[in-house]
């Protein structure tokens, strides 16, 4: 027995054990993280052109739906059971599989495109305090505009047609980053948030490239007049982005 013992002792090199069981572990790991980043955006679906969707896993699979506990105590489910997908308001322009898709009404009020958005949870992002974090001056008296910087309240708002819509009345800010997110513009006697990424000043006025005129009627409005949600924020960058393509006819060309 022990020389039978010694004989097998002497046989294991232990260094090709252990990468064996490195290997191993590896494998584990990427079959186990692959498997986790399947709980957001699966199971795919095919185009559904030329032939039926066909519902597309992959390997692996999806992984049992798992329970996660958020800050503000709510308990929500990955992978979770999905709506039902909005009617999406465009056609391909050929049969091809990957052909573009071309809008069949007005693009940005149905959220096609550069104007899709998505489904975000429809109430607002909050502070480590559990407070709104993006509010109008309004209601944030512990915030304000740096004397140094230019103020927009007050300022005349001119659309992509050159029109103007109305005036600035307050300012929207994100008490988290210290940075202003949204400009409150009084369209028409209708409130409407502007982001931050789709206005300029020039001249004493805040210029808005993105959409025309006649577009900012439609602009997603807000549930409350001091907070806005995930959703609702969701929407209006959509809109505005949508607007960089589908605001006027000429920038449905191939140059921009």
């Amino acid at each position: 027995m022990l020389t039978h013992a010694a004989a097998l002792t002497s046989s294991l090199d232990v260094a090709q054990v252990v990468l064996y069981a490195f290997w191993l572990f590896l494998a584990a790991l990427v079959y186990y993280l692959r498997r986790e980043d399947k709980r957001e955006g699966y199971p795919l679906e095919t185009e559904g052109r030329p032939r039926p969707r066909v519902v597309v896993q992959g390997f692996p699979p999806v992984p049992e739906p798992k329970s996660f506990r958020l800050a503000d105590g709510a308990t929500v489910y990955a992978p979770r059971a999905e709506p039902a997908a909005r009617p999406i308001a465009a056609q391909p322009t050929s049969p091809a599989p990957g052909s573009p898709l071309e809008p069949t009404g007005d693009p940005l009020r149905d959220g096609v495109g550069p104007a899709s958005y998505a489904m975000r949870a429809d109430h607002p992002d909050r502070t480590l305090e559990g407070h709104p974090k993006i509010v109008p001056l309004r209601a944030a008296s512990d915030f304000g505009i740096a004397a140094n910087d230019p103020d927009p309240r007050g300022m005349e708002v001119i659309a992509a047609d050159g029109a103007s819509v109305g005036r600035v009345v307050d300012v929207w800010i994100d008490r988290s980053e210290h940075l202003v997110r949204y400009l409150e513009v009084d369209a028409a006697g209708s409130p409407r948030l502007v982001p931050t990424s789709f206005w300029r000043l020039a001249r004493g006025r805040v210029m808005v490239d993105a959409i025309a005129s006649t577009a900012f009627a439609h602009v997603p409005a807000t549930s409350r007049p001091d907070s806005v949600t995930l959703l609702e924020e969701d929407k209006i960058v959509a809109y505005f982005g949508g607007g960089l393509l589908y605001g006027t006819p000429e920038r449905l060309g191939p140059l921009l």
